[in-house]
């Protein structure tokens, strides 16, 4: 033998997504220098790619796919999940009503990192979950705390809730106006000058503030580290790849610093905020690269063109079925960015600098702004995203395929938010359709699936369950003319995906000359009963030919290294 590989896979479901030359069905996979060299049968792999020093994997029957690609999500708010306090509802936590809500927000104040941090945080609230049908107030949160602000955000992580000290450290009172973009909810109708007494939830661009103020006030040793352990918490669901989506700067300079310092375990695309990289006098102030340095390379620039439909400040063309507390009948939502020239600017300008745009848009309004935007600017080097999409329309996708535009659709709405959505927000009718994906595959597009974490968890098996099955958490079957097969769910978080970023001929499936980004699974999607993929686990996830699921046991010996000076947090989730 010339040479022998490193490591042979065999003895399993190995699926391997090839576009061309199989039937998409291995036998064996042989892994070298981190790259796939064989894939055919066993025998073969064996006889002609085992060598004394080759590790020859039995995989007992389990499914072998290619690593799984985050089309969207933010890595440091994977990180960030796992350090402030839980407010998710079943099934990621066990919030179910205001008074368990306080009682996290107390638990964590007092734990040890709540007791270092200048604010009390918690975030995943859903007022769709809980007991009482609301948002947490001022009053609710002064439960918690006088003494310290408080800050419940929002599961949408577009609206949270502070207390009477919260609004007073963000200068918010009767006499501030409701920020252009964004909503300052108030206890009662307000008699001029007075914009009326806020009631402590804060909403788009009014809220964004408080999250800032609040997530800079961390321990910084919790902020140095966010970036790691959003990779190692993306690892354990399968993610090869994974996106820091819409990061500023300065965040962008620390996620540079964090991977030069601690090898990070998944390769991180990143997008600036456009507004930010906009303003620079520099004429790439991002970086933007195809190659990565240290698994982190930078590729465009993420815009925010509206806010959260299970907040209800989504924009939408057609009126909210159930308008949100003070505001009246025939409330459509609002844009984040009014002006259609500003939008049109950016994204040309991201154009003609090589830049890929990413774009926010879950309401049908926005949708509109950003198809005229990308409209007049022209193709770019990468596939424009529409992110999340969540209420585009059958005319809107058919721009989207004659514009080149690729949707990326936050396929777990269904799930999370489906029932609420046909009894609140948008109703019985317009519900069926949301994240509408059949409607792309008719038309020929690639679409991805994502899970925007840390609105929630970085879940690879309920993305795939979400696309295939359509069922809310009461059991509704939710728009059954949108379901899509488990082959296409699982190509919109690979193959697809790897299309998105422009990756293709090195990631998304199983073949030779492209990298062994792969995943271990208990059991095949492709083959089990539909109902049962959500119950499917992942056993192992390998990122060029390295385990780096489960994670081998280190000994950290010197403690946390420093990365400089820690990053400021934000998120336009």
């Amino acid at each position: 033998m010339a040479e022998q590989a490193d490591i042979i896979l065999h003895g399993g479901d190995i699926v391997t997504l090839a576009e061309h030359g199989d039937d998409g069905r291995g036998e064996a996979v042989a892994v070298k220098d981190g790259t796939v060299v064989f894939v055919g049968p066993e025998q073969e792999a064996l006889e002609h790619w085992r060598g004394p020093d080759t590790v020859v994997r039995d995989l007992g029957g389990r499914a072998l796919l290619p690593g799984f690609i985050d089309a969207h999500g933010h890595l440091g708010g994977i990180g960030l999940q796992t350090v402030i306090a839980n407010l998710l509802a079943d099934p990621d936590g066990d919030v179910t009503d205001l008074a368990s809500l306080k009682d996290k927000l107390r638990s964590w104040a007092a734990g040890p990192v709540g007791a270092d941090s200048e604010w009390i945080i918690g975030f995943g609230y859903d007022d769709a979950m809980l007991a009482e049908g609301r948002h947490p107030t001022r009053d609710d949160l002064d439960e918690v705390s006088t003494d310290r602000p408080v800050l419940a955000i929002h599961q949408s992580f577009h609206l949270g809730a502070v207390n009477r000290l919260g609004l007073k450290r963000l200068g918010y009172s009767a006499a501030t106006p409701d920020p252009e973009g964004g909503v300052i909810r108030r206890r009662e109708l307000a008699v001029p000058p007075s914009f009326g007494e806020p009631d402590g939830v804060l909403e788009e661009k009014a809220f964004t503030p408080a999250s800032d103020l609040a997530l800079a006030g961390l321990p910084e040793r919790e902020l140095l580290m966010l970036f790691a352990t959003g990779a190692v918490t993306a690892a354990s669901f399968g993610f090869t790849t994974v996106q820091e989506g819409g990061t500023t700067l300065a965040n962008l300079k620390a996620l540079r610093d964090t991977a030069a310092a601690v090898p990070l375990p998944v390769d991180v695309v990143a997008y600036v905020k456009a507004d930010e990289a906009m303003s620079s006098a520099l004429d790439d102030p991002i970086g933007v690269s195809d190659e990565y340095v240290n698994g982190v390379r930078a590729a465009g620039v993420k815009l925010v063109l509206d806010g959260s439909p299970q907040g209800r400040t989504a924009w939408l063309s057609e009126p909210y079925l159930t308008p949100p507390p003070g505001q009246p009948q025939g409330y459509c939502g609002y844009p984040a960015v009014p002006d259609d020239a500003v939008v049109a600017k950016q994204i040309g300008t991201a154009v003609e600098r090589g830049w890929q745009v990413l774009a926010h848009v879950n309401g049908d309004a926005a949708i509109d702004q950003f198809i005229k935007a990308v409209a007049a600017a022209g193709p770019g080097r990468r596939p424009t995203v529409a992110i999340h999409a969540q209420t585009a329309r059958e005319d809107q996708v058919d721009a989207f395929a004659r514009l080149g535009i690729l949707p990326s659709f936050f396929s777990m709405h269904t799930y999370y938010w489906g029932d609420w959505y046909r009894e609140t927000v948008l109703g019985e009718k317009r519900a069926q359709d949301i994240s509408p994906a059949r409607w792309a595959l008719d038309r020929g597009l690639r679409y991805t699936s994502h899970h925007d974490a840390p609105v929630a968890l970085p879940n690879s098996i309920a993305v795939l369950s979400s696309q295939v099955t359509r069922r809310t958490r009461g059991g509704h079957l939710l728009g059954p003319d949108q379901r899509v097969s488990a082959l296409e769910a699982v190509r919109a978080i690979t193959v697809n995906a790897a299309h998105q970023y422009g990756e293709q001929d090195r990631k998304g499936s199983i073949e030779v000359g492209k990298l062994a980004d792969l995943v271990v699974l208990s059991e095949n999607p492709l083959t089990v009963d539909p109902e049962r993929i959500r119950d499917i686990e992942v056993i192992e996830t390998i990122k060029a030919g390295t385990t780096v699921h489960p994670p081998a046991p280190t000994d950290r010996g010197g403690g946390t290294p420093s990365t400089g000076p820690a990053p400021h947090w934000g998120c336009s989730c």
